[in-house]
C-alpha cells in the first residue's frame, strides 16, 4: 500500500448508514456489507483527502487513543483488496 496515496470510495461502491441494522454498511450492486464500529469510523474518513497517517491522526484525536497505525493500515488494505477503496496518488 502507497501509505501516501489519499483514500476514497471506488465509483461502484458507497458507505451508508441503514436505519434497520443500526449501522452503516458498504453498498454495491450485487449487495450490501455491514460494518462494525471501528471499520466504519475508519472508512468514514475515506474521502478522498486523507492519506493513512491522517486517518490514524484524526481517529486517534476522536477516541484519544494510540497505538492504532497498524490496525488502521490493516483494514485499509482489506477494503483496497476487496475493491470497497481505491487509492489515489
Amino acid at each position: 500500500m502507497d501509505e501516501q496515496a489519499r483514500f476514497a470510495f471506488s465509483p461502484l461502491h458507497r458507505l451508508q448508514w441503514e436505519e434497520a441494522q443500526q449501522k452503516y454498511v458498504i453498498l454495491y450492486p450485487e449487495g450490501m456489507v455491514e460494518l462494525n464500529v471501528p471499520a466504519a469510523e475508519i472508512l468514514k474518513l475515506c474521502d478522498g483527502s486523507r492519506n493513512l497517517d491522517a486517518i490514524v491522526a484524526e481517529l486517534e484525536q476522536k477516541f484519544e487513543t494510540r497505538g492504532i497505525r497498524n490496525d488502521v493500515a490493516g483494514l485499509l488494505q482489506s477494503a483496497l483488496d476487496n475493491g470497497w477503496i481505491r487509492a489515489i496518488p
